[in-house]
């Protein structure tokens, strides 16, 4: 059994992250922290758990949390993480990040577009970015791993076998991209409040979004080739899932049948990602770690769909992902499939 600990643990993901955990043969939760008052019992914030675990959260020192546990997962906020991943390295923790704080490869775009001096910028360029149909290999003896976002995911699966494969124009990509209320987060904020969000439909952040550099650097190191996209996210009034339409322009002729034949060479022995020849909607996919995509082509335009369910395959399905590869256990231990 691996003894685990999952620092910030009061927010949307940490509650997905505990409930597939807590159906691993493999885990022991050992510590759950936050950064509250007082050590309030984790049924009180998540009352969904009561009666299935019994630990409180605790405000812990890495030294704390890395006496009672040898493997972390960090689910706190953007610059915060960055100020305690240090120090669970230093006392031999394996960690899987699930912020942004490690996710890019050079400081300075880190710093550019979350607006933050990195503390630990030294080790970007060395942390391995934990999609595992991209990186699988780099994966398993990592100490530290960057968890992707769910934008990101779902969009990088979806363009990858074209990119890869050299199939589209890489700098003439279009990503439409829509979220479900929980992508925003659990901390009460004025757009994502039921009278703001509901019964409508709306972009935000166009042409300044924090994923669209990640991204673009991503695929660019998956496909060896300088790529760069506009990313257009959105928010629909649904609790969860990610759908996102991609439009590229082929370097060559490139039929229906070809499209979806790519990305099922590419990603054939991949668990978690299925080729669909229907176009796939947020609800085949809710509460598992599957990624499904599809693809057409239209007024010689390649049309990618990709979705996912933004907690799950898009944050903490994922990172059991990686726990696994990383311990050497079969992909799908513990994971909704």
């Amino acid at each position: 059994m691996v003894k685990v600990a999952i620092v910030g643990a009061s927010g949307y993901t940490a509650l997905e992250l505990i409930k597939l955990l807590l159906q691993h043969p493999q885990v022991e939760i050992a510590a759950l922290t936050t950064r509250q008052e007082g050590a309030p019992s984790v049924d009180s914030v998540h009352p969904s758990l009561a009666g299935r675990l019994d630990l409180p959260l605790e405000n812990l020192t890495p030294a704390q949390v890395a006496s009672r546990a040898s493997f972390v997962f960090t689910a706190l906020p953007h610059v915060a993480a960055m100020g305690v991943v240090p120090d669970l390295l230093a006392h031999r923790c394996r960690v899987i990040d699930l912020s942004a704080d490690y996710r890019f490869r050079d400081a300075a775009v880190y710093e550019k577009w979350y607006g933050h001096a990195h503390t630990d910028a030294a080790r970007l360029a060395k942390t391995v970015y934990g999609l595992p149909e991209l990186f699988g290999e780099k994966i398993p003896p990592a100490d530290l791993i960057a968890n992707p976002g769910c934008y990101t995911s779902t969009s990088i699966l979806g363009l990858a076998p074209f990119l890869c494969n050299r199939l589209i124009e890489p700098k003439d990509i279009i990503i439409d991209a829509k979220s479900g209320v929980t992508g925003a987060g659990r901390a009460p904020k004025l757009h994502i409040l039921y009278g703001e969000c509901n019964e409508s439909f709306s972009a935000y952040s166009v042409g300044n979004h924090r994923h669209e550099p990640e991204i673009d650097q991503v695929l660019s190191h998956a496909s060896d080739q300088v790529v760069e996209t506009i990313f257009t996210p959105h928010m629909v009034p649904m609790d969860r899932g990610i759908l996102c339409t991609m439009y590229a322009r082929p370097l060559k002729p490139l039929t229906q049948a070809d499209a979806l034949e790519t990305m099922r060479a590419f990603y054939a022995g991949k668990p978690f990602v299925r080729v669909v020849d229907h176009l796939p909607a947020t609800k085949d996919v809710a509460h598992t770690n599957y990624c499904y995509v599809t693809a057409r082509m239209t007024h010689g335009r390649l049309i990618v769909i990709s979705v996912t369910d933004n907690l799950i395959k898009g944050a903490s399905g994922v990172a059991v992902q990686n726990f696994n590869l990383m311990n050497g256990f079969p992909e799908t231990m513990g994971l909704p499939r």
